[in-house]
């Protein structure tokens, strides 16, 4: 892969994974509702939902699904019914106070619970899809090793991706302080879910030509 196109591929993917989304929320929200274990994993859990969707732009099986009406519209409704769900199920939670256990271990069980959060969150935007399709090919090298070409895509988005959702959501934790007082749970869950609604709401709109 030619320097100067990798420079601009780590460019735009600095920008992109620089913005909050979804899943920057979803770290944020579990750091300071859980505490900054579960929001590792919720973390873990976007990256390998969105590293799927790169793998397959990459070997084109993102374009077979991304130009399917069918499945586009299903992968659409199904991630938007989810970011509705979390967010209606964060607003109408009954928690005024949040107390935190002293012992900061995690269990399978939880890991697993964050994890999978994550994937579904990460995963659930077809933008996404469409995003590494036009993408892609910008870059790709047809000339030079593919297997090659994708180890570099892979590490110099899994990075920059990784570090911005843990940096989000040890943000978060920091505050938690704050929202350790007394009647701040119901004030953060409400703002959180109306988030989340509205990227459910948002995400449903979204035509599948759109870039």
């Amino acid at each position: 892969m030619d320097f100067t196109l990798w420079i601009y591929y780590t460019l735009a993917i600095l920008v992109l994974t620089a913005s909050p989304g979804p899943s920057v929320l979803l770290c944020v929200t579990k750091s300071v509702t859980q505490g900054f274990s579960h929001a590792i994993y919720a973390a873990l859990g976007s990256l390998l939902a969105i590293l799927g969707i790169m793998t397959l732009s990459f070997t084109g099986l993102g374009v077979v699904i991304a130009s399917s009406q069918l499945i586009f519209t299903v992968i659409k409704y199904l991630g938007a019914a989810y970011l509705i769900y979390l967010g209606y199920k964060t607003f109408t939670s009954k928690e005024e106070d949040y107390h935190f256990s002293q012992d900061n271990t995690v269990n399978q069980k939880e890991k697993f619970t964050s994890f999978v959060s994550g994937f579904l969150v990460g995963g659930s935007n077809p933008k996404a899809i469409i995003f590494f399709i036009a993408l892609f090919p910008q870059f790709i090298d047809p000339h030079s090793s593919l297997l090659i070409q994708y180890f570099i895509f892979v590490i110099t988005f899994t990075i920059p991706e990784l570090c911005w959702l843990l940096f989000y959501a040890y943000l978060g934790h920091r505050s938690s302080s704050w929202f350790l007082q007394k009647g701040r749970a119901r004030f953060f869950n409400r703002i959180t879910g109306s988030v989340f609604i509205g990227a459910g709401v948002l995400l449903s709109t979204v035509k599948k030509n759109t870039a």
